[in-house]
This record gives structure tokens, C-alpha cells and sequence, in this order.
């Protein structure tokens, strides 16, 4: 978490440093954003570190980047926001994650079903993973494919993409023996 942090904060500052013209405050940006730089190598470092120390958790993270398109990140991610995972139902992963649609009818009223809930930082990294995994990962980029030309909005698509790439998530570490297509 204090890595996603210190992320944001200098991808804030770097929009920040376009759009300032006094050199003083540029150059304090600038000087700001080595600092967070230097700090996000540091918090890299030690989730290596961590991850040496912990045979358990490297296994668990070992397993998780089998899937393309997430990689370490992701798998630390997933396995610090969601210490359940390995232990879920489909469903529970899907409202856990935030990606269950929830529906918005009264009476006769069948209006557009909505994602909500979950928890909103895993959700940010395995929406990073399934962009990844779209594009190189080719059973997910088929499914997503194929939901577009069935008519599906892109968002949409990704969003089932996501549900898909955190279950099978689940799944490795539910099944130890469970092998990956190719």
C-alpha cells in the first residue's frame, strides 16, 4: 500500500511539473520526484526481501505470475489485499473484488446492472493486470475479443475480463495441481 502511494504521488507530480513556468517550483517537483523514486526502489527491495524470507508467500506469488499478463506486482498485490484468495467461491471473489453486477430494478424497471463494492485497491490491480493480460495473454485477449463482437461495451468486456483473470487467480491457489493452458 505505501508503494501504491508513493506511485500516485509521483504520477501526480509529474502532471503537476507541465503545467507550473516558476523555475523554483519545478526544480523543488523535480527533487521530490527523485525522492519518491528512491523511495519506491526501497519498498520494491524490501517486497523482494519479504518475499525471500517468506517461503510460503514467495510460493503463493510463484504460482500467481504463472498467468500472463500479471506480474509480480500484481501477485504481491493480490496476495496483501486479499489474504483470502485461494479460499473463495466464485461468487465471494467476484463481490470481494468489486465485480459482481448488482442490479437496479424496481418493479417493472430493468435498468443497467452496475459493478459496486469491493476493495477498491485490489480492484485498481487487476484492472492493470487484465489491460496486460488483454493484449498478451491470448485466452483472456479471445474472450475479451469475443464479448466485443457480441456488442459489449470495451469497459464492459474489460471488467468480465478482470471477474475471469481474479477467479482463475483463486483457482491456482485453490488447486496446487491445476496446470495453465498454453
Amino acid at each position: 500500500m505505501a508503494r501504491q502511494q508513493a506511485v500516485l504521488e509521483r504520477s501526480s507530480l509529474l502532471l503537476q511539473i507541465t503545467s507550473h513556468s516558476v523555475a523554483l517550483i519545478v526544480s523543488l517537483h523535480r527533487a521530490r520526484l527523485a525522492m519518491l523514486s528512491r523511495h519506491i526502489a526501497k519498498l520494491e527491495a524490501a517486497l523482494t526481501t519479504t518475499l525471500a524470507k517468506e517461503a510460503s508467500l514467495a510460493a503463493h506469488a510463484a504460482r500467481l505470475t504463472e498467468v500472463t499478463g500479471g506480474g509480480l506486482l500484481t501477485a504481491t498485490t493480490a496476495l496483501a489485499l486479499c489474504p483470502e484468495l485461494g479460499t473463495l467461491n466464485r461468487g465471494q471473489a467476484a463481490s470481494l473484488l468489486g465485480v459482481a453486477p448488482f442490479n437496479h430494478d424496481s418493479g417493472q424497471l430493468q435498468a443497467q446492472r452496475h459493478i459496486a463494492g469491493g476493495r477498491y485497491r485490489l480492484r485498481c490491480a487487476i484492472y492493470m493486470a487484465a489491460l496486460s493480460a488483454v493484449r498478451f495473454n491470448p485466452i483472456l485477449r479471445a474472450f475479451y475479443l469475443q464479448l466485443r463482437a457480441r456488442g459489449k461495451a470495451a469497459k464492459v468486456a474489460l471488467t468480465a475480463v478482470m471477474r475471469k483473470l481474479f477467479l482463475l487467480l483463486n483457482h491456482l491457489l485453490k488447486n496446487p495441481h491445476f496446470v495453465l493452458a498454453s
